[in-house]
């Protein structure tokens, strides 16, 4: 072993045996978030904001999940909950005159693959046939263009509707929802598909099943370092370098042998109980730079390093991402052991107390039913935040800004 190696895998091992001698973060050792993210954190949206919620003919959510029960269970199925929990959510107006928000229900990522994966091909033409509904029912679409609107797209790359980032550059946001405020799982600064002012959100996973596979709080974490997925794309990228920019082929090409590494393509059933066996649990980009990962690290208390150029993190208002994770530039994948094994114990320690804060973890799932500070109130906070509208929002009498007339041919045709 070289001598740099054994250095690092020393260092190593001294963190795993100083973490296992503190039972490493118990429940009951947390620390909470100090200044205004904490503040921000606890918020309680309720009486701070109405919403009005929009009645759509079931063709555009109930009826497509009905035929396709699966678009409950994948990653992007915050948009069914978020329209559930708001039905019966107590910021629910059901007088639109009083409203400070308008939701309109669209399940734009419910139309899978045999295999599960989301088509956003029919999006495009499925949300501008929801807009042209409302804009011809309601007189309140016309009166800002959209303006104190939001809607829930948590495609790959949000309201781009493609799943490859270069298409979806192409695409660019949907041109009727450039005034409306999106609440995205996609997040990257600089970046088309993110427009300002929107929402970034956690992906979905299904709270219920982690549940049970929660382990004893007390387990030692005895796995240095944790990733299972893809590494390299054959099928959509042959010949490699594109998908992931090339850094989790990286991860694989540099760690795949180093015994600090615990990395693989195998999905495993203990899959949940090794993360919370674990120090740090690799999140890097993937054809977008967010994944469910993410959410995981943080609910089973794994330390998440986030190798993602520029990512727009969920809720960056209220969850200290930089003191809770490890961030790592994509060009510095190789050097991730030294990395990772030089952060002294202490910090590591810290972050574990914060990442065991309940409020924490509540804040990144969408449980059913809702509970409070969870990632549904959290959304809320972040729309009663920008109240109230500005003077801009609302438009004159007779003035359009919008175009209706452009987009991909494509996009234009009736859905």
């Amino acid at each position: 072993m070289e001598k740099g190696s054994a250095r690092a895998l020393g260092l190593a091992l001294a963190v795993l045996l100083a973490c296992s001698g503190v039972a490493f973060v118990a429940a009951q050792d947390t620390e909470r978030i100090e200044g205004s993210a904490g503040d921000v954190l606890e918020d309680n949206p309720v009486g701070r904001l109405k919403v009005y919620v929009y009645d759509l003919p079931s063709k555009y959510n109930k009826k497509l999940l009905k035929k396709d029960p699966r678009c409950l269970n994948h990653m992007f199925a915050a948009e069914i909950f978020m329209h559930r929990f708001l039905l019966s959510s107590a910021v629910r107006t059901f007088n639109p005159e009083e409203a400070d928000w308008f939701y309109t229900p669209v399940y734009t990522t419910c139309d899978l693959t045999p295999s599960g994966l989301p088509l956003p091909f029919k999006s495009p033409r499925m949300m501008r046939s929801a807009i042209q509904l409302i804009a011809t029912n309601w007189p309140y679409w016309n009166r800002s263009e959209g303006a104190d609107h939001f809607f829930v797209t948590p495609h790959d790359f949000g309201a781009c509707f493609h799943y490859q980032e270069e298409k979806a550059i192409g695409r660019g946001i949907l041109p009727l929802l450039q005034r409306a405020t999106l609440v995205q799982t996609f997040g990257q600064k600089n970046h088309v598909c993110l427009k300002d002012g929107s929402i970034t959100i956690p992906p979905f996973a299904p709270p219920q099943k982690m549940q049970t596979h929660l382990i004893p709080p007390d387990t030692p974490r005895s796995i240095f370092v944790y990733f299972r997925g893809l590494f390299y794309d054959t099928g959509n990228d042959p010949e490699g370098g594109y998908y992931a920019r090339g850094a989790r082929a990286s991860v694989w090409e540099n760690f795949k042998n180093n015994p600090l590494f615990d990395i693989s393509t195998d999905h495993p059933p203990t899959y949940y109980e090794d993360m919370q066996r674990s120090v740090f649990c690799l999140c890097p980009l993937g054809w977008a730079p967010w994944s469910p990962r993410l959410v995981e690290a943080v609910v089973f208390g794994c330390i998440p390093v986030i190798i993602a150029d520029d990512i727009v993190l969920p809720f960056a208002d209220a969850i200290p991402w930089e003191d809770i994770g490890v961030f790592v530039a994509e060009e510095d994948v190789p050097r991730l052991d030294s990395i990772l094994t030089s952060i002294p114990t202490d910090v590591i320690l810290r972050k574990q107390r914060l990442l065991a804060n309940p409020s924490m973890k509540q804040a990144m799932l969408f449980p059913q039913p809702a509970q409070p500070g969870d990632a549904f109130h959290q959304i809320l906070n972040g729309l009663a935040r920008k109240l109230p509208h500005g003077d801009n929002v609302f438009l004159k009498p007779g003035e359009k800004v919008l175009n209706w007339t452009t987009g991909p041919p494509g996009d234009l045709k009736p859905w």
